[in-house]
């Protein structure tokens, strides 16, 4: 991936923190010209000031016609990560209608919405294009109390097997990467505890829970021509959890 991304465009949502910052900070520093959408207008101004050459844009992704409009007058890219996501946490019994579509709106629809917008500019300008979706190990285990994201992640596989389909004969690869609880500063907060993490990281052969940068390097080899016959795929970072 030496110098792949130099002079490449590339689109990361919800690129503000966690993963999604990861993402974008190292294709950034492998000279990609990094775009970053989110909703989040503190966050972005701090990218910015940090990062002056990263290129911000502030939109809800929940907008369908708002975000079109930001996505297309933001021209042309040769890559794109949908990260941005939600985890409304409630158990099956008490999922309401409202946090059901909530989640859908952000993990599944954006995606469908964004992804249409740049598929189509990849396909007018014949670029061979790559979208990595991040989805979750969620989308194939169940998980207690994550009735509304386990369905999105789900729908987020199901989604990008169908864009792989009908995107590849215009060169465009579509693939997910579907991690274990990963260390955030969020991730660090929620699972420190020993008695909320013994459960889950019972469940992973490796003993330990992921970090943010196993999930970017593996986001930037579907990113890259070093993935060039991947497509279509839904790669755990688990650390084998879905083996179990």
């Amino acid at each position: 991936m030496d110098k792949y991304f130099k002079g490449k465009r590339i689109l990361v949502t919800g690129g503000c923190q966690g993963i999604g910052q990861g993402i974008a900070l190292e294709l950034w520093k492998q000279g990609a010209d990094v775009v970053i959408i989110s909703n989040q207008p503190d966050n972005l101004k701090t990218i910015k000031i940090e990062y002056p050459s990263i290129e911000t844009a502030c939109v809800d992704l929940r907008d369908w016609d708002k975000t079109r409009n930001v996505i297309n007058s933001l021209g042309v890219f040769d890559g794109l990560v949908n990260n941005a996501g939600i985890a409304i946490i409630e158990p099956f019994l008490e999922c309401s209608p409202d946090s059901l579509d909530e989640t859908i709106s952000v993990n599944v629809k954006a995606i469908l919405n964004v992804s249409q917008v740049l598929a189509k500019k990849m396909i007018e300008n014949k670029i061979k294009g790559s979208i990595v979706n991040i989805s979750s190990q969620a989308s194939k285990a169940a998980l207690i109390d994550h009735a509304a994201y386990c369905a999105s992640k789900g729908a987020v596989d199901s989604l990008t097997r169908v864009m792989a389909v009908e995107l590849g004969p215009h060169d465009i690869r579509v693939n997910t990467v579907n991690p274990t609880v990963i260390m955030t500063d969020m991730g660090r907060k929620v699972w420190a505890a020993p008695e909320k993490s013994h459960g889950m990281m019972s469940k992973i052969p490796l003993g330990r829970f992921g970090e943010v940068h196993e999930v970017v390097s593996t986001v930037l080899f579907l990113l890259s021509d070093s993935a060039s016959m991947i497509s279509g795929v839904h790669l755990p970072v688990d650390g084998g959890f879905l083996a179990t």
